[in-house]
């Protein structure tokens, strides 16, 4: 064929395929499978299709095309007679009564290989079966199929190539196998199947090693083997050694210990077939160690180190206590036993162990452990400073070292094979003690430690301080072991206690006037109190005493009544202090007497007790109030016949003065707080006693003598103070008492004359005539003042009258006629009178005047 020609060909199958694939759109086509000489394919059923024209054209070799018809309502057919390993083009025509081609598909497909031929078949394995077979062109691989005669089992195994193996087999079972081949289009028909028994399955062997030079192979009988073979090998030797036997156990003796060994079991069936062979291996038990050493390591805890020599075949060690402990090793040949119990006395040994048992143990080796500490360690102190360890015995013991620590550092020890060991203690330290017993192991490598602290030490610098009348502070230098201090004071049904970590105590609200036994107790929370410190004395400052009374004993003088609550050797203070002075008294009873207290003076008065022990509080004051001094002049002036005044000087404390004129005839009074008083109502010629007495402000009264009295003729008085006497018995239990100022007596001037009459005397003579009052005891001075010429004429005592010479008449006189002191001084009070004296015929003046009427 041309080119051209060629080319239009090509342009008529492109328009042909092209008009093709538009059909396709309407039906689709696929290979269901293939075999050597045919392949099955299916398609979609096509609307209006009356029938199906399937053809196989082989696409690379130059058979004919192979095709087949298929009615309308069928969508699966095969094509038959094709070549083996051959690629086919499957072209599907969907036709219609007419035989037009409604629709057409296409796809290509090869057909499998051609089928294989088996040339044997045999089994070496219980599971197993090989098959021989020849290999076909094409084929990529095969699969072996395995059927059990009885039918129960079925199975199919893919290889590449001959000789082929069905596995997972029963043993000694029959089986059919036939062998397929296979490419990528698929499988062939399977082959002429040939039938096979597997062998018998190999002897589970169970191999154990008895001892050291034997291995012990056993079994359980294999179904349908009559014979068995064991072949021995060891290992690194080329020498065998078999046995047969129908029996299922065989001892091999004579072994070489810690060695392995190689056993292959096989069973034979009752044809002579050799079944499965098992080849197990074992190693005999390793032969027995031999101990080389055993020490004891201080560690963290105490161990025990145990040495041997290695042997052969042996992949672990035990080394065993004979109490029960143990430990192991792996490729070394030593092991450590921790812990291990002190104060032991044990033997060890060591087995070899490897897959197959243990060793016979080695000869054992004793060893003995370090003593254990004693359990109980205490301090016994029977007296003060005299201390011992003591503790329990120790089995395996040969010595025991006791070592004492005292807390400040200082070190003791003391090597004993007894179980006390005495040392010397002091008060107030703790003590670390422990206890190492030693034998030939050496020492214990741990000990129990006990604390033992000594009582606190006693305070020896006590001192007491009395810081109030009812407070004792005690102070001392803290003590080594004491936590806190116990401060007592005990007294007879009393103690008060003071608790404190400070070295300084105060006791409180204690009794006055009281000894105390006061004691410092250290204590501490280990070993309590010291009860064995020794007390100390002290009293508290005397009571306070309290007044009872005072009572004015003299002028100035007071006495002080008070309690005594104190013991007797007490001294009592009365103190009186006023605002510029200040008076002491001593007294060890219950009085003392206050003296130069100043009139006219307020004081507090309080009592304090002093011992040698300290003074008391003071007690409650009492206020003493002095009586008013005295005024220190006095002067009595007479104003009239019946008035006096009576002046006087300030008497200090005195607010007030009350002067009193008593005579048998009548007395006068005046309460003034002036220092003058006018007095009247006095009789005159009357002898009056004058009192004066000085108040003060609270009450109080004062009463004094004076001296230097006047005559009874003065008219005028002035006294000076002689003694100031007080009769005030107690500020405190009685009302303020008086003091008197008294004048003792005073006679007021005498009677000024009355009844007075003027006479003319033939004689040219005047007689002035009166009338005494009172007795007729003074003198009288007669005084006449004329305008003329004046007179004067005294008549003695007892007289009525007095005569004057050269009157004349018809002259007026003042007459004043007055009596006479004692002092001779006339009364100066007396009323003057005046008279007229007439000449003619008359002997009587004419009473022009009388002037002030006195007292009668």
């Amino acid at each position: 064929m041309g080119g051209t020609q060629l080319k239009m060909l090509k342009l008529l199958l492109l328009l042909t395929f092209t008009e093709i694939c538009a059909a396709e759109n309407d039906i689709s086509l696929s290979v269901f499978a293939v075999t050597s000489k045919s392949m099955t394919v299916q398609w979609s059923d096509h609307t209006g299709a009356s029938s199906y024209k399937i053809t196989a054209t082989p696409k690379n070799a130059p058979e004919r095309p192979v095709f087949a018809h298929f009615g309308g309502n069928v969508v699966m057919g095969s094509v038959n007679s094709l070549s083996p390993n051959t690629v086919y083009t499957m072209q599907l025509d969907a036709m219609d009564n007419a035989l037009n081609v409604l629709s057409r598909a296409e796809t290509e497909e090869t057909t499998a290989p051609d089928v294989p031929s088996i040339e044997k078949a045999y089994s070496k394995l219980s599971n197993s079966i090989t098959v021989e077979f020849t290999e076909v062109s094409g084929a990529t691989s095969y699969i072996l199929r395995a059927q059990s005669v009885s039918g129960s089992f079925f199975s199919e195994t893919m290889v590449s190539g001959s000789p082929g193996t069905a596995v997972q087999l029963e043993p000694y079972t029959d089986y059919r196998l036939s062998v397929m081949s296979v490419n990528t289009g698929g499988r062939s028909q399977p082959s002429f199947p040939v039938q096979a028994r597997t062998v018998v399955m190999p002897p589970e062997l169970n191999a154990t090693s008895p001892s050291n030079d034997t291995i012990l192979v056993t079994w359980p009988p294999v179904e349908h083997a009559v014979l068995y073979t064991l072949c021995i090998i060891r290992e690194g030797s080329s020498s065998r050694h078999k046995v047969n036997t129908s029996d299922t156990m065989v001892t091999f003796d004579d072994l070489l210990p810690g060695t392995t060994y190689c056993i292959k079991g096989t069973a034979w069936d009752s044809e002579g077939r050799a079944g499965d062979d098992l080849t197990v291996c074992m190693i005999t038990r390793p032969p027995s160690p031999d101990v080389t050493h055993v020490q004891l390591d201080l560690g963290r805890s105490l161990a025990l180190s145990v040495y041997w020599g290695p042997v052969q075949g042996a992949d672990s060690y035990i080394a065993w206590t004979s109490n029960g402990q143990n430990c192991s090793s792996t490729g070394q040949s030593y092991c450590f036993i921790s812990p291990v119990e002190c104060g032991q006395n044990h033997s060890i040994t060591v087995t070899a162990y490897n897959r197959a048992g243990p060793s016979s143990p080695s000869m054992s080796e004793d060893y003995i452990t370090y003593p254990c500490p004693p359990e109980n360690i205490w301090v016994t102190e029977p007296s003060a400073g005299n201390c011992s360890v003591v503790w329990d015995e120790v089995p395996l013991v040969e010595y025991y070292i006791a070592f004492i620590k005292r807390d400040d550092g200082m070190e003791d020890s003391c090597n004993t094979t007894e179980t006390t060991c005495p040392f010397f203690c002091m008060c107030g330290y703790t003590y670390l003690t422990t206890v190492f017993p030693y034998n030939q192991a050496g020492s214990s490598p741990t000990a129990h430690v006990r604390n033992y602290t000594t009582i606190p030490c006693c305070p020896q610098d006590v001192s007491i301080n009395l810081v109030s009348t009812e407070t004792l502070e005690i102070m001392w230098t803290p003590v080594k072991g004491a936590e806190l201090y116990e401060t007592t004071a005990a007294q007879t049904d009393d103690v008060i206690h003071c608790n404190d970590t400070a070295p300084v105590c105060a006791l409180s609200d204690l009794m006055c006037d009281t000894a105390y036994s006061v004691t410092v107790t250290p204590c501490s929370d280990l070993r309590g109190c010291n009860r064995t410190c020794k007390a100390h004395t002290h009293g508290t400052a005397p009571c306070a005493p309290e007044i009872l009374n005072m009572t004015q004993i003299s002028n100035s003088t007071y006495r002080v009544l008070f309690t005594t609550p104190n013991s007797p050797n007490t001294n009592y203070t009365v103190k009186a202090t006023g605002r510029y002075d200040t008076h002491t008294c001593h007294s060890r009873n219950s009085s003392c007497e206050l003296t130069q207290l100043p009139c006219g003076s307020t004081y507090e008065v309080v009592a304090v007790a002093t011992t040698t022990v300290g003074r008391s509080l003071p007690g409650y004051s009492k206020p003493l109030e002095t009586g008013p001094c005295c005024p220190m002049s006095v002067h009595v002036a007479q104003v009239t016949q019946a008035m006096t005044n009576v002046t006087w000087s300030a008497g200090r404390g005195a607010r007030s003065y009350i002067t009193s004129l008593m005579s048998s005839r009548g007395h006068a009074k005046c309460h003034t707080l002036d220092t003058h008083c006018l007095m009247g109502c006095i009789t005159c010629g009357t002898n009056y006693s004058v009192n004066l007495e000085a108040i003060s402000s609270t009450g109080h009264m004062s009463e004094c003598k004076y001296h230097g009295f006047s005559s009874s003729e003065d008219k005028n008085i002035h006294m000076q103070p002689q003694t100031q006497t007080s009769k005030t018995t107690s500020m405190i239990l009685t009302p303020p008492a008086l003091l008197l100022i008294e004048l003792f007596f005073f006679l007021v001037g005498p009677c000024c004359p009355t009844s007075i009459k003027l006479y003319r005397r033939a004689n040219n003579t005047l007689r002035v005539h009166w009338r005494s009052l009172g007795p007729q005891i003074h003198n009288h001075t007669v005084d006449l003042y004329g305008t003329g010429a004046n007179y004067t004429c005294n008549a003695a005592a007892g007289s009525k009258y007095c005569d004057i010479e050269e009157g004349k008449c018809g002259d007026v006189y003042r007459v004043v006629a007055a009596p006479v002191g004692q002092d001779g001084v006339k009364v100066s009070f007396c009323q003057p009178r005046t008279y007229s004296v007439h000449c003619l015929g008359s002997n009587a003046g004419m009473v022009i005047h009388r002037g002030r009427r006195s007292l009668d």
